[in-house]
């Protein structure tokens, strides 16, 4: 309702109107092929709307951290775009759109699930441009996970190992091959953890799509600094 008074400028240029104008949502549209190094096992190919810096950053987090609706649906345009490219780059025409789910007490403290939000009208956007695309919410966490933040690559795998799994009440899944959709890949532990619940349900995982990739450094104190999970 306060957006509806008082109207914040984008972020990107602060012109007045949406918190992501055209032109600086077309400037951050940059989809390529962005893999977490090391590469954790069953790593689907993993691509992404753009690094997670800048202006980027700042919508994401005021999207997921901040309750910040409005950004949903920029942020679902940078993310069909990408799931656009991935596909044509594989050449699958259908598709079984699959989001990560997010952790019960991360949702509880948010009070709603960003990449939930963001699946269906990527979905409806893939469907607009030919794909045959079917949104199957079909992921679960099957025990509790900590906070990711600040964890290494091996602590994340641990801490996400046989986390996720198929629920039943999610039903039969489309035959179409997986596109695991998420907010940021960090490590890919989460990702690859999700591919592995899919596949052991007899699912093709080939491709996964994110908002934003972050660059990670590979210093010896990296371990000691601030990380955004995934």
């Amino acid at each position: 309702m306060l957006d509806l008074v008082l109207p914040r400028p984008c972020l990107g240029c602060g012109a007045a109107g949406a918190r992501l104008c055209e032109g600086c949502l077309g400037r951050l549209a940059d989809p390529a092929r962005r893999t977490p190094d090391p590469v954790p096992a069953g790593l689907p190919a993993c691509w992404s709307a753009g690094p997670y810096t800048g202006v980027l950053r700042t919508a994401l987090v005021a999207c997921k951290e901040r309750g910040e609706a409005s950004l949903a649906g920029a942020l679902a345009d940078l993310l069909a775009f990408t799931a656009l490219t991935a596909l044509t780059a594989s050449g699958d025409a259908a598709v079984t759109v699959v989001p990560v789910p997010s952790a019960r007490w991360a949702v509880r403290w948010r009070g709603h699930d960003v990449v939930g939000a963001l699946a269906a009208p990527v979905v409806r956007q893939l469907r607009a441009h030919g794909v045959v695309a079917t949104l199957w919410p079909g992921l679960g966490q099957v025990r509790r996970v900590a906070d990711q933040a600040g964890l290494s690559s091996t602590e994340r795998a641990a801490n996400l190992a046989a986390s996720l799994g198929v629920r039943r009440a999610a039903g039969t899944p489309p035959a179409a091959p997986v596109l695991l959709v998420d907010d940021i890949v960090t490590t890919g532990a989460t990702l690859a953890e999700a591919a592995r619940a899919l596949r052991a349900a007899g699912l093709r995982v080939p491709l996964a799509v994110t908002v934003g990739a972050t660059r990670r450094s590979t210093r010896p104190h990296m371990a000691t600094r601030r990380r955004v999970s995934e």
